[in-house]
């Protein structure tokens, strides 16, 4: 008994040297055994499978699938009055018609001015005067052409007759000479009562012109509405001096239709192709006013400046509370387009500077996908150029490149 109590002391004397005494041995004894198992566990592995396993990137990824969106044309632009029109005296003289103030409703055909006719009436009266005269020598001109015709006939008679008598021997050369002088004489006076005729008709149309002409100058003293409208300015001052031969000094008020009212905008070259006429649009204006209406016109050229095109639409304003000139936001329908709805950040841009986002492919690795933005919203925004489903990279796509391998852990989306 006392020999094993011995050993286990010389053991435990022993243990206690080397933990205490001879401890960093020790420990470095340990630690170059394990280091050992891991060198042979790393030479069991292939080099190959060792680089890519330290080559995988982590990302997180979304599960997208596409979906139809109607794609708008999105253009800004202003409204503008269907119609506005300075309305000109074509006439001169001194108003005497009592002004109405801008702001007013005025139908087509309403007085706006109104002139002082001055001798403009005697005129008329004398033109006339002139008509009639001239009306008057009609029949007496057409009485001397029939007597003139008359006169003819007898002339051809008397000398047909002549000639005969010449031939059988029983009249003399000198009554056939008179005979066809006398022919000759009345055929002159034919010519001449025509000419007679004609000059009294030609009168009468130059005095039907005079009459014409006093009776335009008549009406032109009175200025009207050419369309239903609102004035824009007072039309002009009760005693203010028109002037026709002045276009500045001949205006008589500004008329503008707001009903209907259009809306005008650009499109760029690059969407005016989607645009079509009749195509539906809404606009929301600077006031927060929405309004819808129709495409009325697609311009065939282009600004030569902006390189844009004028498109108008067509907008009902029975209460003529959109005004010429405000600002709108203008979003024209077209043709549907398949797109996904993503996070803004998902954007990046390759070596070549082509926006497009990363994609994990079945293979699990990065690829980049070019695609197009076709919308902006609070949602995100929708992009064009992906496959029917499509797992994109939300995060980590600006650290992979084309190619490398990846392992993707996937986020809900609250679609």
């Amino acid at each position: 008994m006392r020999i094993i109590s011995l050993f286990i002391a010389v053991v435990v004397t022993a243990f206690m040297y080397f933990f205490i005494i001879e401890r960093d041995k020790l420990l470095a004894f340990a630690s170059s055994d394990a280091a050992d198992a891991d060198l042979t566990a790393e030479a069991e592995a292939t080099p190959e499978t060792t680089l890519e396993a330290a080559q995988v990137v982590r990302v997180v990824a979304q599960h997208s699938a596409a979906r139809i969106i109607d794609s708008a044309v999105i253009v800004r632009g202003e409204t503008e009055a269907e119609r506005q029109i300075d309305v000109m005296a074509e006439t001169s003289g001194l108003v005497i018609s009592t002004p109405l103030r801008k702001g007013a409703q005025v139908s087509e055909g309403q007085m706006l001015c109104k002139i002082d006719p001055g001798t403009r009436g005697a005129s008329l009266a004398e033109a006339k005067a002139r008509l009639a005269e001239a009306r008057a020598g009609v029949p007496s001109s057409a009485a001397r052409l029939d007597e003139a015709i008359a006169r003819l006939d007898e002339a051809k008679i008397n000398d047909n007759a002549a000639s005969k008598l010449s031939e059988g021997g029983f009249a003399s050369d000198t009554r056939v000479a008179s005979t066809q002088a006398s022919v000759r004489a009345a055929e002159a006076a034919v010519a001449s009562a025509t000419a007679g005729l004609e000059s009294a008709q030609a009168a009468i149309q130059s005095a039907e012109a005079g009459v014409a002409a006093a009776q335009k100058e008549i009406d032109r003293l009175t200025v009207v509405a050419p369309f239903a409208g609102l004035l824009e300015t007072d039309t002009a001052e009760i005693g203010s001096l028109l002037s026709a031969n002045s276009p500045s000094g001949a205006h008589c008020a500004t008329i503008i239709e707001l009903d209907p009212i259009k809306l005008v905008g650009f499109v760029p070259e690059t969407e005016v192709t989607r645009v079509e006429m009749g195509a539906l649009a809404g606009a929301r204006l600077a006031s927060g006013k929405e309004v819808r209406g129709q495409v009325t016109f697609i311009s065939r050229s282009a600004d030569p400046q902006t390189r844009t095109f004028r498109v108008e639409i067509e907008v009902p304003n029975k209460d003529l509370t959109i005004r010429d000139g405000q600002t709108t936001e203008i979003i024209i329908a077209a043709e549907g387009k398949s797109a996904h709805l993503l996070p803004q950040s998902v954007l990046t841009l390759n070596d070549e500077g082509v926006l497009g986002v990363r994609v994990v492919t079945p293979d699990n690795r990065a690829e980049f996908n070019p695609v197009t933005v076709l919308r902006d919203t609070i949602e995100g925004i929708w992009l064009a150029g992906l496959p029917e489903q499509a797992d994109v990279i939300v995060i980590g796509q600006e650290y992979v490149v084309s190619g490398v391998p990846v392992e993707a852990s996937y986020q809900e989306t609250n679609e």
